[in-house]
């Protein structure tokens, strides 16, 4: 059930960005640090060696890698955590923060953004868990998929993005483990990179790592030596400590093409060394699945998740093929599974653009910018200007907007720019296989089929724009989103301020609106005509966020609502965002205060959504 919402909520905090200058000196900074870490990606790359995120080399080791700028700050990031106790929320900040910075790398057209954005989390000490431990880490359930390896780095959960094996040394860690022989490997990632793999879920013949071609055609060129990983599996079968292993996937429909699932915890019931397939010696590990852990995911990830159904005859519980009659461009089934008696998400029209009451005057359209084609140089684009000098949103994944903001500056009908064009992000079709289903205690609900990368639009909220004096006396309507793009720039009622460096025209300042400067003048009624977006849920803790979009005017008064993901979403969770409800805001007919239970089931529910 879609809720009247009151006020919107960033997912986090946001500080203002620094200055070009200030940019620049960092930038500079960065470069002098990370020399050493450019020319070990140059040789990959020399080597021909773009995919190079699942090889397993023998030469490079975790404690020369990634994390090495880490080891004596394990308690550093206790600040950049420090409002989260709930493990679970720790993980979602850290991948928000470093999908950012992977945003950010993409947008300054670096070379390897994932591991730049990765030496930004580092440098923000914000790698949850920077020292290696053996087992289950807090935060991360079997069954939890990473979207890119570097993700994995981010978190601390395997600390390298290119080795196979993960192992702490004797240095750093004899300490904490004085009755074990170093190295001890921590994880292992298989991706189907060598020949001589083996997998059969439960029980997998796991090869060493060391002499394998990394121009990607699987092929052994030299012995491998039990040194680094190769003897840290072996001892972890000398000492029987767990490893936990990590499934590599293709997957179309994620930005880095493929997905790891965290499949659990194994232990080295055997090794041995063998000639290989090409002739030379390579380390064989058996590892058997640990007892007692949730059922292995892996197959429902690879078989079931994303796999778009061929005909509505495979969609179970289907009660309505198409809710958008056509209108969207891509089919919305409606299935129910939950009800004895299904039924469909009937007594409301399905429109796909907004409708205007006759009392709501649209200012008229903005100049526009004079670029053609496509916008891309933002000194050059007026449009960019408006949104503090650069785009809002990087061309990758047909647009993704790099983060939350008072407001995003979109080109509208009178600028040069072609439809395609990367800053009309918002405005283009439908591009997710989207379904409404039956939900136990929450009525109608909505989730994708596909994989949603963080900072995709999912859809705009659609209904009839009014005046909210209008609605004010409406008792049985749930389905009203109230505009308060201008409450949120000015951080008014307790909501969020956002990364705000915009130049919002000057005839639009708060100064001018009529009334209670806390209520929102405009609000969208989706009650009986409006799109699908009126059937995504609330929850604490959302994996979409609200963000105000101008194209065709500039008054934040009347922005465009669009739902954007706050995370990396996996297919068929359900889509959720924040109603932003003030407790005791809302009363009845008889003047008294309205209480409605939450059922978002989130770690850290408020119990009431109003």
């Amino acid at each position: 059930m879609a809720g009247r919402r009151k006020r919107a909520k960033s997912p986090e905090p946001k500080e203002r960005r620094s200055s070009s200058r200030v940019q620049e000196l960092r930038q500079k900074e960065r470069d002098e640090k990370e020399q050493l870490a450019r020319e070990r990606v140059k040789f990959l790359s020399d080597q021909g060696s773009e995919l190079c995120d699942d090889a397993k080399e023998d030469d490079v080791s975790p404690n020369e890698g990634t994390l090495t700028t880490m080891r004596n700050g394990e308690d550093k990031n206790l600040d950049f955590y420090a409002n989260e106790e709930d493990p679970h929320l720790k993980v979602r900040r850290n991948l928000r923060f470093f999908n950012t910075q992977y945003l950010l790398m993409v947008q300054a057209k670096l070379s390897r953004p994932d591991l730049k954005g990765i030496t930004e989390v580092m440098k923000a000490n914000a790698v949850l868990y920077p020292r290696k431990m053996i087992g289950d880490l807090p935060g991360i359930d079997v069954g939890h998929r990473f979207f890119s390896r570097a993700e994995m780095v981010a978190v601390g959960f395997h600390s390298h993005w290119l080795n196979g094996i993960d192992y702490m040394g004797a240095v750093e860690y004899q300490r904490d483990y004085a009755n074990y022989q170093f190295p001890l490997a921590v994880s292992i990632v298989m991706s189907g990179q060598y020949e001589d793999d083996l997998d059969n879920a439960d029980v997998v013949t796991y090869t060493g790592q060391g002499g394998h071609n990394l121009t990607g055609d699987k092929r052994q060129f030299k012995d491998q030596e039990l040194v680094r990983g190769n003897l840290g599996l072996k001892n972890c079968f000398e000492h029987e400590v767990p490893v936990r292993v990590i499934r590599g996937h293709d997957c179309k429909s994620s930005y880095s093409k493929r997905v790891y699932t965290y499949d659990g915890l194994y232990t080295v019931v055997k090794y041995w060394a063998e000639k290989g397939v090409s002739g030379f010696t390579v380390y064989k590990y058996q590892l058997k699945r640990k007892e007692g852990q949730p059922e292995l995911t892996t197959n429902q990830v690879n078989f079931m998740y994303g796999r778009i159904p061929k005909s509505t005859s495979e969609i179970q519980g289907l009660v309505c093929e198409d809710i958008s009659n056509g209108l969207e461009s891509k089919r919305i089934p409606a299935t129910n599974r939950v009800d004895e008696t299904p039924f469909s998400s009937s007594g409301f029209t399905y429109i796909n653009s907004l409708k205007i009451e006759p009392n709501v005057k649209i200012p008229k359209s903005s100049t526009g910018c004079n670029c053609r084609g496509n916008c891309t140089d933002p000194k050059k684009c007026a449009c960019a200007r408006l949104n503090g000098g650069n785009f809002p949103y990087v061309d990758l994944n047909d647009g993704r907007l790099i983060e939350p903001r008072d407001v995003v500056f979109e080109c509208g009908p009178n600028c040069g720019c072609g439809p395609e064009c990367v800053n009309r992000t918002s405005q283009k079709r439908l591009r997710f296989h989207l379904e409404v289903f039956r939900s136990p205690k929450k009525g109608w609900a909505v989730r994708s089929w596909d994989f949603i990368p963080a900072g995709s639009p999912v859809c705009e909220y659609i209904g009839v724009l009014r005046r909210t004096d209008d609605v004010d006396t409406l008792t049985d309507n749930d389905y009203i989103f109230e505009i308060d793009c201008q409450q949120t720039m000015q951080g008014l009622d307790g909501r969020q301020r956002r990364l705000g460096d915009v130049a919002v025209p000057t005839d639009n300042k708060a100064s001018e609106s009529n009334g209670d400067e806390n209520v929102p003048e405009f609000c969208i009624d989706a009650g009986s005509t409006g799109n699908f977006a009126r059937f995504i849920n609330h929850s604490c803790e959302p994996n979409l966020f609200v963000q105000c979009v101008l194209s065709s005017h500039q008054d934040i008064k009347l922005a465009r609502v669009v739902l954007f993901a706050a995370d990396n979403i996996p297919p068929l969770q359900e889509l959720t965002y924040d109603y932003g409800y003030t407790l005791d805001s809302v009363h009845g007919p008889d003047g008294k205060v309205k209480k409605l239970t939450c059922y978002c089931g989130a770690v850290n529910c408020r119990k009431r959504l109003y």
